[in-house]
């Protein structure tokens, strides 16, 4: 147990740096907008969302069905909200959990020696695991990779018992279960049946390619054929309920996300899918650039033959064909076993025999139970499993590499990246346990006692730098800002574009507007970026460039909800109301079908009909604005906040003097959201109009509880204690309201006439004056006090 224990304390204290962290890059639409983690949401929605908390039969779901994950992550929500240190401390603790695990395996094929530690600290130290222990949505990969071992040991569990105990068939339905959780932690965890058979048959019988066919003739391999045949049943029925269960439908991808996938070239695709996997076996044997992300043109596309990388893909396809080649056809006589040479099986290490390939050919698969006679009963005592030999391990290590790797290799589907480090976390296993074996064969091959010490030596400083290659990754993980920065020599476009969206968070107007630009500089038809760079300009008051750039972003993907409902928002204000409808009414129309983040659509989609309301509101037309309100009610999501859309419908009601329908809306909007101030102060104006005065004396004092601040509260607080004829009371409300909002016309106009009306002329007088200055064209003696709609 102390390789376990320190391969898991070296897995923990490389990590320990990120406990500090913030949320980075997935993890806000994956934990800070997913509705799915919210107590108030049903817990059984996960089983039906996916891992972003979209429907999975939706035509734009990611169809990334983790709801094991999911579950995790609602726990974490509901014991510590969203202090990022508690999800992180959770990976941290799986990832530790998970490097014991491996090396408790490791233990199988390498016996109690060094090699066992070597192989444990190896996956400890990696730095291609900084993406799925440091970001946090990366434990869907931890946690299919905990279950996908203990399925695997499971499975080891029922091959030494099978035909002994009655106990193998609890270990194979223990394997059967974890594989499915395994599966719900991440879909490649299923993998791991197609792992368990090849244990079975390779490491476990020792079969060779050529022993295969003939093994199938002999009854003593029943049962082997039969446990095969149950893993095969099963993964076939995980398979066939996990496609029916996202609608039997593959998912949809932009094509910035797999741009080989949307290439027109058969050639181009083919090249590229083809040179993928040698870029991520590059990045397991030198991890020495890493990136957050991988997409759009991180990986340029291969379109000729006579692209060099196309040697790349050349000698990674024989090397391993030839690796695989000789360790299924096992033809060497010379053996070593746990790093001791042996011939023809003489030597024996660590209690283990290892046998001459000769001798594998004639051994007969052997019970691991032997049985014996004690006072006239039979019992059962465990032998010792022999340790596989060299090419068991490699075809092995080849299996765990490969297999899971399978699905992110666009063989069946296309998956929606070019390269993802996270999904690097389970084939690492085989990773280590490859360079483990070739570490330990060399080790064997050497004669003398200082190339002994180089090799090990040498793997000792390949775990070191790993491990001061994870430590610096890590930093890079502390806050969005420093990922970011650390992937623009990789991804420049994704990088800069993200990266202006920190900067604008931090009110670095300037450097954010430089990032936006330089990301397109980089790809110039980036629809987020272009609409990125409108909303800045917009929220600058540079509406004439937001306004292009919006049109931009449109042209770039027609089905950019918010770009036009911020479109229409800048013509609204400029008075151009014809075309700003048009844009609203274009905004509505835009199905969600095939989107991404339909919730974010959804929401955009209400605000559109929101403000065409308002539209229709300012001009009078009362029955439009309802009618628009209604539909907005019908398509707004659940995370929208409804308490202005029930306001204004409640300020059209009471245009047109429907008082219990207007109620209705008023008290609709505080039950959404009770501190919301218009509505305090339109629902007080409601109940001053029909006669409960006191009642609405409280909704006007408590709209200037909840802001102090804001002199909008004290100036219809003013306007009822006016109408009360509290004229004294109501000039204080004015001149209240007047100091806060000195700068808005409306408020010191209206706070003059006030205080003119309790006959406080001097004082009329000198908010008159500023009115005047606020607006000099402006002919007073023609303005009739008025308080407008609150429409905030």
């Amino acid at each position: 147990m102390i390789a376990e224990l320190l391969s898991s304390a070296l897995g923990l204290a490389l990590y320990l740096n990120t406990l500090g962290a913030d949320f980075c890059y997935d993890d806000s639409r994956a934990i800070k907008t997913n509705q799915d983690l919210l107590p108030e949401t049903p817990w059984i929605h996960i089983f039906y969302n996916d891992f972003w908390g979209t429907l999975l039969t939706h035509s734009g779901s990611h169809k990334s069905y983790r709801p094991l994950c999911t579950l995790s992550f609602r726990i974490n929500h509901a014991v510590g909200g969203m202090d990022p240190w508690g999800y992180h401390l959770v990976n941290v603790l799986l990832h530790a959990a998970v490097t014991g695990l491996f090396t408790n395996f490791s233990r199988i094929l390498f016996g109690d020696g060094y090699w066992t530690l070597i192989a444990g600290l190896l996956f400890a130290s990696h730095p291609i695991h900084t993406e799925a222990v440091a970001g946090i949505v990366g434990r869907a990969d931890i946690g299919a990779c905990l279950f996908f071992l203990l399925s695997l040991m499971c499975y080891v569990k029922h091959c030494s018992t099978r035909g002994s105990s009655p106990s193998t068939w609890g270990w194979i339905l223990g394997a059967g279960l974890c594989a499915g959780c395994s599966m719900l932690w991440k879909e490649q965890g299923v993998t791991v049946l197609a792992i368990s058979a090849v244990y079975d048959v390779f490491v476990f019988h020792r079969l060779k390619m050529h022993q295969i066919i003939s093994a199938l003739c002999k009854r003593k391999n029943l049962t082997l054929f039969f446990s095969i045949g149950l893993l095969t049943s099963w993964g076939t029925a995980l398979l066939g309920v996990r496609l029916y269960w996202m609608g039997n439908k593959p998912p949809s991808f932009s094509n910035s996300d797999n741009p080989a996938a949307d290439s027109d070239s058969f050639l181009t695709r083919t090249l590229t899918f083809f040179y993928l996997p040698t870029k991520n076996l590059w990045l397991l044997l030198c991890p020495d650039t890493l990136s957050f992300d991988w997409s759009m043109d991180a990986v340029p596309l291969l379109k000729a033959v006579s692209d060099w990388r196309n040697l790349h893909t050349a000698a990674f396809y024989a090397g391993l064909l030839l690796l695989a080649y000789f360790s299924l056809k096992g033809s060497s006589n010379e053996r070593e076993c746990n790093g001791r040479t042996v011939m023809n099986g003489k030597q024996n290490a660590n209690g283990h025999s290892c046998h001459s390939e000769m001798e594998y050919k004639t051994l007969e698969v052997k019970s691991s139970f032997a049985s014996k006679e004690e006072n006239g009963i039979k019992k059962h005592e465990i032998k010792k499993l022999q340790l596989p030999s060299t090419e068991n391990i490699v075809v092995l290590s080849l299996s765990l590499l490969i297999v899971p790797f399978v699905p992110a290799t666009n063989l069946f589907f296309y998956v929606g990246f070019v390269i993802a480090e996270r999904v690097l976390y389970v084939p690492s296993m085989g990773f280590c346990l490859l360079v483990t074996v070739g570490v330990r064969a060399l080790y064997v091959k050497a004669q003398k006692r200082f190339l002994k010490n180089l090799v090990f030596c040498s793997t000792a400083a390949l775990i070191i730098f790993y491990g001061l290659k994870t430590v610096v990754r890590n930093g890079d993980w502390q806050n969005e800002e420093m990922l970011y920065r650390s992937g623009i020599k990789v991804n420049p476009a994704k990088a800069w574009g993200n990266l202006g969206n920190v900067l604008k968070s931090q009110s670095k107007i300037s450097e954010a507007e430089s990032a936006y630009r330089n990301a397109l500089y980089y790809r110039s038809n980036m629809a987020d970026m272009l609409y990125n760079l409108g909303l800045l300009l917009q929220e600058n008051s540079r509406f004439s460039e937001a306004l292009h750039y919006y049109k931009l972003a449109i042209g770039s993907r027609p089905t950019l909800a918010s770009a036009y409902l911020n479109t229409g928002i800048i013509l609204m204000n400029q008075g151009k109301t014809e075309e700003a409808r048009r844009t609203f009414v274009k905004c509505s129309e835009i199905p969600d079908e095939n989107l991404k983040d339909p919730h974010a659509h959804k929401s955009s989609v209400t605000s559109c009909l929101y403000n065409l309301g308002k539209l229709f509101h300012e001009q009078g037309h009362y029955e439009d604005a309802l009618m628009v309100y209604k539909e907005a009610v019908q398509k707004m999501p659940r995370q929208f906040a409804p308490q202005s859309l029930y306001n204004m419908m409640g300020e059209a009601y009471m245009r047109m003097s429907r008082l219990p329908e207007a109620e209705h809306w008023y008290v609709e909007s505080l039950r959404s959201k009770s501190d919301h101030i218009p509505a305090h102060l339109t629902y007080g104006k409601l109940l001053a109009l029909t006669g409960r005065k006191s009642e609405a004396e409280k909704y006007f004092m408590k709209a200037i509880q909840l802001d102090p601040t804001k002199g909008n509260c004290y100036m219809h607080y003013g306007q009822f204690l006016l109408e009360e004829s509290r004229l004294i009371e109501a000039a204080e409300m004015a001149k209240k309201a007047a100091e806060l909002d000195n700068m808005e016309f409306d408020v010191v106009f209206n706070a003059a006439h006030m205080l003119r009306q309790a006959s406080l002329n001097e004082e009329a007088e000198k908010y008159y004056e500023m009115a005047a200055r606020l607006r000099p064209n402006f002919q007073i003696r023609r303005r009739r006090s008025h308080l407008r709609s609150i429409t905030w």
